[in-house]
């Protein structure tokens, strides 16, 4: 059997033993393929003919971003969806050269779900559980759970920076406004779970150095996909029907994770991102972790940034108008205020800019989205409410009547 049909049974799994195809008459065995056939043998060529030098960021320009890296290391043109497929699987690669690789699922640990608490509030009821997300991997969530029986569109809410972990995005937290997105869309008659991120809330004492993730980043975007397994295994959910919501931390995490993990169908970033050459915290906090991109290189980030790649947004091998394009078609909502002294809004216009004519190519220009309020650091209540209208119409959800909460 020729090695390149190994390959299209084997081209989902991103792992160092997937078999490499032969290249000779690889373009003329593509037009007789089918449309699965056709992606999975062009997006194996394309990964894995390439020396590692060439698998860099291909930001700068929009038009850059309808070009994928052919095996002879030139860039060529993305022309159709399915030439995207390649596209969009060099920049999932490129994430992993960031990020370390994407551990294996094809046979995951059971979920064994355990509630720790439970709390009614209003239409739906609160319960505090874990799940083992591997081998002595737990993950501590919140899970909200209508009481109204049937199934329901489903949501993955995930917290910013906070040492409240998931309850940073619950009423709970009283010290912030604008952030119980959480509680207010399971208001809204969603199924909805919370995790804590590594190093926050009940995982606070997370030990980057013993686990076997290259970053922070990895591990949780891993935990966030045990997470839809989690919804998609409920009764109650609509599976087909499942969300991604964030702030700050929260919101590029939503974007990672959506772009490992197409059960997600809508995907709503409150702050969060701008293109890494605009990232700037100032002179002082640039000094401070060693450089402007040293925050992203913490152990729960990705510290591959520094130790791989020096800090050098030119060097660093995705930025993330390429990780929204590999949303496409999926409906995307970026809220992006004026005045975040986090993530700079010319990064964010620019970033949306380059990442448009992909949604173009899927005829999908409405599915992408962005709005900058006259805010800070923020998630304010028209956008959040906007968002939700977004993701209740990307759901084909009727939301429940219900008031936003401080």
């Amino acid at each position: 059997m020729p090695r390149w049909c190994a390959v299209l049974q084997e081209w989902e799994r991103l792992d160092d033993e997937r078999p490499v195809p032969d290249a000779d008459g690889f373009y003329y065995l593509v037009e007789m393929m089918t449309t699965r056939t056709f992606q999975a043998l062009l997006v194996t060529a394309a990964v894995f003919f390439l020396p590692a030098a060439s698998l860099h960021a291909q930001s700068g320009a929009a038009g850059d971003m309808l070009t994928y890296r052919h095996p002879d290391g030139s860039l060529q043109p993305v022309t159709t969806v399915q030439w995207w497929e390649v596209k969009r699987h060099q920049v999932l690669a490129r994430m992993q050269l960031a990020m370390g690789r994407l551990p294996d699922r094809r046979h995951p640990v059971p979920l064994q779900v355990r509630v720790k608490d439970s709390l009614l509030q209003r239409n739906h009821i609160r319960y505090e559980i874990t799940f083992m997300a591997a081998e002595n991997e737990p993950v501590p969530a919140l899970l909200f759970v209508p009481l109204k029986k049937g199934k329901h569109a489903a949501v993955l809410a995930l917290h910013s920076t906070s040492p409240l972990g998931k309850k940073a995005i619950t009423s709970e937290n009283t010290g912030k406004a604008n952030r119980a997105y959480a509680e207010e869309l399971a208001d809204r008659g969603y199924v909805v779970i919370a995790p804590d991120y590594p190093s926050f809330g009940d995982l606070a004492d997370h030990d980057f150095d013993r686990d076997r993730y290259a970053s922070g980043t990895m591990k949780a975007i891993f935990n966030h996909m045990r997470c839809i397994d989690l919804l998609q295994a409920r009764e109650d959910v609509d599976t087909a029907h499942i969300g991604v919501i964030g702030h700050s931390l929260g919101g590029h995490n939503a974007m990672f994770v959506a772009a490992f993990d197409q059960r997600i169908k809508v995907i709503v970033a409150s702050c969060g991102w701008t293109l890494f050459s605009y990232y700037n915290i100032g002179e002082a906090a640039s000094k401070h972790y060693g450089g402007r991109l040293g925050p992203w290189a913490q152990a729960r980030y990705m510290p591959l940034l520094r130790d791989g790649y020096g800090l050098d947004p030119k060097r660093v091998p995705f930025d993330f108008d390429e990780v929204i394009a590999t949303l496409a078609p999926r409906p995307f909502y970026s809220n992006a205020p004026l005045h975040d002294s986090n993530f700079d809004v010319q990064g964010v216009k620019a970033g949306i800019a380059h990442a448009a004519p992909v949604y173009d190519l899927f005829n999908a220009t409405q599915q992408l989205q962005v709005r900058y309020p006259e805010a800070e650091h923020d998630f304010p209540p028209a956008q959040r409410l906007e968002a939700y209208r977004f993701m209740d119409r990307a759901l084909h959800h009727t939301p429940e009547a219900h008031v936003l909460l401080p």
